[in-house]
């Protein structure tokens, strides 16, 4: 099959112009101005954008968790995500205490085998690292293509490791040319204030936020840094939330040290002050928590000043039934917030369409600085000669309303009800094929694939 794409305006992480498209196959074959080529189907984009299609480097699918699993699995996931523009997702497979990598591996293929819509890649969570377990990092990198380590400084028992392990496993990953991935919160300190505020008989959502102020990511962040920086490794803050933990890694560069950094879309246009409904608070809980006006706004100006280089979801839904399970005691209510479908059509109006940040900003926080730093890149992440033909049309000037009634993602309520958003996700392309048109899905489960990945180039 082969598509031709007119009259689009196309807009890469560093460029913005004119042109038509076309599609071989999988892969752009040409860009140009008026190419003529008899194509199967010819795309008119007037009037929209041309942009990559995004990738989520962030996502939780079928993910078990406090005696529950996330309610979006790979097919229901993946499908979300295409709707909102996002083609590419990258999950966590968690090692489970006492298991080797390989199982867990072999574990989350059974929950992705033949069942996504869209692409998919894996992070591989250590929770366990000793002899046995630093003998397959070279293995996950250069056998399975699986070449980012996720570890957590929180969630002591169940998934955290100590200083200790994580510089053993900083050394390890780097000698292979991977990166580590941390969830940067200090769990000492939290599970401290947790069984403080119960003790007290303090057990709404707001002591969730509470039992993690901003310190508690601004210490972890800044340790795990330190860390990076004497083993020389690539480090990646995931979900980064807040202004302290930012000024941790503001402090790193000036003794020239790269950390990357990623913050999710709630993070940029949600704040604290919902924790405040009461229990309906609980549609926010999700660890880091959110956080206040002014770390908004130090999030934003981080995006434009390049620190922070990345925009995810850590996607991780549950439905309201299981958010009750805390209904009691907040420190029971399952963590996480559905966003897989919004992340891209969120950031466009809460971001360009409000002057924030530029279209090419927009792209590469939420396109191409993902697919570099997690070795896709020129695979994914752009529109060029030789890349998937991963392309989104957007019309940048159409009103839409979020809602759980229309959404596609698995969870029966949206932690956006009601916000009317500019710039609307019109079609959907994933590697040649038409994923998306007018809100219809035209991909099927199994249509997504696994993607290998490459070394990491910690220089970008």
């Amino acid at each position: 099959m082969s598509i031709l794409i007119k009259n689009g305006r196309v807009i890469t992480a560093t460029d913005d112009y004119m042109a038509d498209i076309l599609i071989e196959g999988e892969t752009v074959k040409a860009i140009g101005v008026n190419l003529q080529a008899n194509a199967d189907t010819v795309i008119d984009a007037a009037g929209k954008l041309v942009m990559p299609g995004g990738i989520d480097p962030h996502v939780h699918l079928d993910m078990p968790f406090m005696g529950t699993y996330s309610s979006d699995n790979y097919e229901t996931g993946t499908r979300a995500a295409l709707f909102g523009g996002t083609t590419t997702v990258i999950d966590f497979i968690l090692q489970k205490q006492g298991n080797s990598l390989h199982d867990a591996l072999k574990e989350w293929k059974g929950r992705s085998d033949g069942n996504a819509v869209g692409d998919y890649s894996f992070h591989m969570a250590v929770t366990d690292f000793n002899e046995d377990t630093r003998k397959e990092i070279r293995e996950m990198i250069e056998e399975e293509g699986i070449t980012s380590f996720k570890t957590f400084m929180a969630y002591k028992g169940a998934l955290m490791i100590d200083d200790r392990q994580m510089v053993g496993l900083m050394q390890e990953v780097k000698k292979h040319g991977g990166l580590i991935n941390v969830h940067a919160t200090n769990g000492d300190m939290i599970d401290y204030l947790i069984a403080k505020h119960k003790s007290e008989g303090k057990l709404s959502p707001l002591y969730h936020y509470l039992s993690q102020p901003e310190v508690t990511e601004a210490e972890a962040s800044g340790r795990f840094a330190d860390m990076a920086n004497y083993t020389g490794c690539p480090g990646y803050i995931v979900h980064l939330t807040c202004e302290g933990a930012l000024n941790a890694v503001r402090n790193a560069t000036r003794r020239n040290q790269k950390v990357f950094v990623e913050t999710c879309i709630q993070y940029l246009v949600l704040d604290a002050s919902l924790y405040e409904k009461d229990f309906e608070g609980a549609k926010w809980v999700m660890s880091p928590p959110l956080r206040e006006k002014k770390d908004q706004a130090t999030l934003w100006a981080g995006i434009n000043q390049g620190l922070v280089n990345v925009v995810a979801t850590d996607h991780c839904p549950f439905m309201w039934e299981q958010k009750l399970m805390g209904k009691d005691d907040f420190s029971k209510i399952p963590n996480g917030h559905p966003a897989i479908e919004n992340r891209m059509e969120l950031l466009f109006s809460e971001g360009v369409q409000k002057g924030k940040i530029t279209l090419n900003k927009y792209v590469e926080v939420a396109c191409t600085n993902p697919a570099k730093i997690f070795g896709m890149f020129p695979r994914k992440g752009t529109i060029a000669v030789g890349s998937d033909a991963d392309i989104i049309l957007v019309d940048p000037d159409e009103k839409h309303t979020l809602s759980a009634k229309t959404h596609h993602m698995n969870v029966d309520y949206s932690g956006y009800e009601g916000w009317e958003l500019t710039g609307k996700v019109k079609t959907v392309l994933l590697r040649g094929k038409l994923a998306v048109d007018n809100n219809k899905c035209y991909l099927k489960k199994g249509d997504g694939r696994f993607i290998k990945r490459k070394k990491v180039d910690s220089k970008i």
